[in-house]
């Protein structure tokens, strides 16, 4: 049985913040961040006791030794994906036998496509160690005015699944069980990419084509999940379908400004995993019909012209729905 009386977070940013807050306010663990020296959040943390987004209660404090932060039974990973490898690399020198760790990242590493769950069994190869994913909707700043929104909890592991989920149940989340690991962290990575979609649109004042966006992307998803040995139908559940409102038309979305600020300017500066996992499923284009995330590509990494795609788009030849 997990002890989640005292966990661990990895990544003290906007979401990894958020979820050491939620669990130190209401599931009451003491919380143990690890930081990084430099870092805005982290360094915000050791002045203000705030990390941008959320004013850490009495029983949250922080670090940069990552032996303690490993000590605990409960270790939530909230960082960049494409950071991932080398942290779990760090992480295997280290006895982890019982540990469970949650991932709340969403996104697909940019050189090999695996999934974040791909990456840690490649890297940590001691028994005993459990791994969950998050994924579905949500900002910290909504859940901060006390909006309450939805995640699944997946695992390989029945047991692993069923305690992440339980644990992180209240009445701000309702948190589901996942019944498609891959499909979930397809999902979940991909609505990132439909996201810098939308905020062309948006960019370009062709909002109106999100309904056609959200339609017709979760087909071309449910092909990627498929293709990874998941379940197409997952597309249009909690981690991707269910997290458009959140991506596709919230102010706070980083893919969606990122999107818009490739049409309006000024350069977007932070993370937005969409532009990454993009690149990671394009190299899937000649074994997938992947046409919205080609076009997308052809945007981002080849600056052509968004309406010239987005026309690409509307001449393909035409077929039933």
């Amino acid at each position: 049985m997990t002890d989640f009386s005292k966990i661990s977070v990895i990544g003290c940013g906007r979401w990894g913040g958020f979820l050491g807050w939620y669990a130190a306010t209401y599931k009451k663990s003491d919380v143990l961040f690890l930081g990084v020296p430099g870092d805005p959040a982290y360094e915000s943390l050791l002045k203000t006791r705030n990390n941008g987004y959320c004013q850490m209660p009495d029983n949250v404090s922080w670090t940069t030794d990552i032996e303690p932060v490993l000590q605990r039974d409960f270790i939530i990973v909230s960082i960049g994906c494409q950071g991932f490898r080398a942290l779990c690399k760090q992480m295997s020198a280290y006895s982890l036998s019982g540990k469970t760790f949650l991932l709340a990242m969403k996104g697909l590493e940019i050189d090999t496509c695996k999934r974040m769950t791909q990456v840690f069994a490649e890297e940590i190869k001691q028994p005993d160690v459990h791994v969950a994913v998050l994924a579905g909707p949500g900002h910290p700043q909504d859940y901060l005015n006390k909006i309450p929104s939805c995640v699944v909890i997946d695992s390989a592991e029945e047991k692993t699944k069923h305690e992440v989920a339980d644990y992180m149940n209240s009445n701000l989340i309702r948190a589901y069980y996942g019944s498609d690991l891959i499909g979930n962290e397809i999902g979940a990575a991909l609505k990132n990419v439909i996201g810098l979609a939308a905020g062309i649109l948006d960019g370009l004042n062709w909002a109106g084509l999100k309904g056609a966006l959200m339609a017709r992307a979760p087909v071309e998803v449910g092909r990627i999940m498929d293709y990874f040995g998941g379940q197409s139908k997952t597309a249009y559940g909690l981690s991707h379908l269910g997290d458009y409102e959140a991506t596709l038309f919230s102010p706070h979305s980083h893919n969606r400004a990122y999107g818009e600020s490739l049409i309006k300017g000024p350069t977007f500066d932070k993370l937005a995993e969409g532009v990454y996992t993009l690149k990671a499923v394009y190299a899937l284009k000649d074994k997938i019909d992947l046409p919205i995330c080609t076009a997308l590509y052809e945007v981002v990494y080849n600056h052509k012209d968004p309406q010239d795609e987005i026309n690409t788009l509307f001449l393909r030849p035409t077929k039933a729905e």
